[in-house]
């Protein structure tokens, strides 16, 4: 969604600006070139990514910092760089190709490899969380973390199997739950929830997503925006709830529960996105893994600096 990106971004010349997701650094390209001038600053938690955006750098010179760090830490890290107030930020939540195309990360079950999982220093691989954990613990991650309704039947699964053999590599694990569940009639693979949920429990995601979003909303300037694309529902969700409350719009109690009426505190945001901006049909056809795709975005209320966004 780089159109859509840069519609609700709108990067302005001398701007100051946040990738916190870098990634194979599309985003961060088209702020650099929507708007020259303008500095950028990217995160990455992923030292491969950190390298390969090395390149990008040389052909911005002085315009793109890269930041080998988590995004939920972008506070500290941007702190330590004398950075205090940016005029746009932008988070793209989805694995990036390179991580899921490569076999040895063991993010996908498309191809076998180890199962791993890590973005960066994770301490514990996938591999470690299914070969340590209780049946009981196991259930309860895939469900919460994979909306996985075959929760409890996938967890005997695994604990069965793994007492004949480790179940260390990303084509055994998707092979235990292709024999407990059937694929849907939607066609998704059984294994997709499963793998999603020890992906997101092995890097913290929504955790991280969580202090990214107050720490992003601290960063924003005057006039400064904040744009978010997710690809699942659990970060859409920690996302729509998160705009909801900054801009003042939380659900107010039942009016048929007893007590005085409060009134909204007044909101220093203002929603850009009432509904969420979704990928259209010529995109997905180019790229299918965009078909989830949903984006938000904030802004800061109060005047931009002089020859900021209007």
């Amino acid at each position: 969604m780089l159109a859509e990106m840069l519609d609700c971004l709108r990067p302005v010349e001398g701007g100051r600006y946040l990738d916190g997701t870098f990634g194979g650094g599309g985003y961060t390209r088209a702020i650099l070139e929507a708007a020259p001038r303008c500095t950028v600053w990217a995160i990455d938690r992923d030292p491969a990514a950190i390298a390969r955006g090395a390149a990008l750098a040389a052909q911005f010179p002085g315009r793109l910092h890269l930041i080998e760090s988590r995004f939920g830490d972008m506070l500290a890290r941007l702190g330590e760089a004398g950075i205090s107030a940016l005029d746009g930020i932008v988070l793209d939540l989805g694995l990036s190709s390179f991580q899921i195309d490569d076999p040895a990360r063991g993010f996908s079950f498309r191809a076998d490899g180890p199962l791993d999982m890590r973005m960066g220093a994770a301490t514990r691989s996938a591999a470690d969380l299914v070969a340590e954990l209780p049946e009981t613990e196991l259930a309860r991650i895939l469900h919460e973390f994979g909306e996985e309704r075959q929760a409890r039947r996938i967890a005997r699964a695994i604990v069965a199997a793994r007492r004949e053999a480790p179940i260390a590599t990303t084509g055994r694990l998707a092979s235990v739950i292709r024999a407990t569940v059937r694929r849907a009639a939607d066609g998704i693979d059984p294994a997709t929830r499963s793998f999603q949920a020890l992906r997101i429990v092995v890097n913290d995601e929504l955790g991280e997503i969580a202090r990214a979003l107050e720490s992003a909303a601290t960063l924003l300037a005057p006039g400064g925006r904040f744009v978010v694309v997710s690809f699942h529902s659990l970060e859409d969700r920690l996302v729509k709830q998160f705009f909801t409350r900054a801009c003042g719009r939380a659900a107010l109690p039942s009016r048929h529960a007893p007590g005085p009426l409060t009134a909204r505190a007044e909101s220093g945001y203002r929603l850009l996105t009432p509904k969420p901006r979704l990928p259209g049909a010529a995109e997905i056809a180019r790229n299918p893994r965009a078909r989830s795709a949903r984006l938000r975005a904030l802004e800061r209320k109060g005047t931009p600096p002089e020859g900021a966004r209007p």
